[in-house]
């Protein structure tokens, strides 16, 4: 391997995508310092604003994924992805990677594309637990492919795979300690049972639907929320229920310190993203997942089923949950048995050190 690799790390569309990355490119910084990392992403997303806040230079592609219900917003698509094509290539050109990586998202596939007719090596970073459809057709030039659960072999050549599990935001999941600082930060009550809720920096409307029809059963047992809306449900909520709607409710748009809300909370109600999932196995607290269904082929469910399965988490359906979901919620708080079982068996799917494995697999990849 030469002293100055050059690697191109694309993706992103959603914090699950783009803070693994993140993580994966620290990694291979503190293994090989030399290195020069350039990010692709897709143009108007996420990760062109939370790549170069992390420190790293990235470049835009003009790739966008299909817009269900809308046939005239998809007319479209054709021309971006030839554009997006067309760019990857003079990326490559220009860039010259040792090594290409893919974290899912819109902008990898035509990066990964462009790898593989420039015959560069890459690897997939596959954080779900049920491929998506391009994962699925660049894993057939793929070097190795790194993956977060089993039974991977059912999408991908078993001789590529790599099981490593979801690197994770080492900050984020350093909760030891943390719990009265977690709730005098949140202005609560150290002694006093909590519930996180969290929906994503987006939010979830299911999950924010469940606890409004609900609060008054939970502060009638005298327990304390933790509700982060995400930012296109907060405004409503707020002009609805008022800045201090009750002691007992700590009401935020976005939790921008992750790790005291975790430490504060004695169970956790969750979407069930590949990357939530990840930090929750270190986090170690009993956890109810409520998958979204607006996801591609239903992965989220499928993230979910791999933990229920193993009774180290409660799996809980969307339809359901506006009317279930806070008596569950409710009836866990108070049954430490099945707290401690959920706690204890979802601390066994945690996989350590995932950024250090696929970085040190990245550069076994150079030429």
């Amino acid at each position: 391997m030469n002293n100055f690799p050059k690697i191109i790390i694309s993706g992103g569309g959603t914090g699950g995508h783009i803070f693994p990355a993140i993580a994966i490119a620290n990694a291979l910084k503190i293994i090989s310092p030399n290195c020069e990392i350039l990010f692709v992403g897709a143009i108007g997303r996420m990760e062109m604003e939370k790549v170069p806040a992390a420190g790293y230079k990235i470049e835009g592609l003009t790739i966008s994924g299909i817009q269900r219900g809308s046939i005239l917003k998809n007319l479209t698509l054709p021309f971006k992805l030839i554009s997006s094509l067309r760019k990857a290539m003079k990326l490559i050109s220009n860039f010259k990677p040792d090594v290409v990586v893919g974290v899912g998202g819109y902008a990898s596939g035509p990066i990964l594309y462009a790898a593989s007719l420039k015959n560069i090596p890459y690897l997939i970073q596959e954080q779900n637990s049920y491929a998506g459809i391009t994962n699925k057709f660049l894993a057939k030039n793929a070097d190795k492919i790194c993956v977060a659960f089993d039974g991977m072999e059912q999408f991908f050549p078993a001789d590529k795979i790599l099981k490593t599990g979801n690197p994770v935001r080492k900050e984020v999941i350093a909760i030891e300690g943390k719990h009265h600082a977690g709730a005098e930060l949140l202005k609560l009550d150290p002694l006093k049972k909590t519930i996180l809720i969290t929906g994503g920096s987006l939010g979830a409307g299911t999950l924010n639907k469940s606890i409004e029809k609900h609060l008054p059963e939970i502060i009638a047992q005298d327990f304390q929320l933790i509700w982060q809306t995400g930012k296109f449900y907060y405004k409503g909520i707020i002009e609805r229920l008022g800045l201090n709607y009750h002691p007992n409710v700590c009401i935020l748009e976005f939790l921008n310190q992750m790790d005291l809300a975790y430490a504060a909370a004695d169970i956790i109600i969750s979407r069930a993203g590949a990357g939530t999932i990840a930090e929750l196995c270190f986090v170690q607290k009993p956890v109810i997942l409520v998958p979204s269904p607006n996801v591609a082929e239903d992965h989220q469910t499928k993230n979910a089923m791999a933990l229920a399965k193993n009774q180290a988490a409660i799996l809980l359906k969307d339809s359901a949950a506006e009317d279930t979901l806070v008596a569950e919620a409710l009836k866990l708080l108070q049954d430490k048995s099945h707290s401690d079982i959920l706690g204890k068996n979802i601390s066994k799917m945690a996989l350590k050190d995932a950024d250090v494995i696929i970085a040190n697999e990245v550069l076994k990849l150079i030429k």
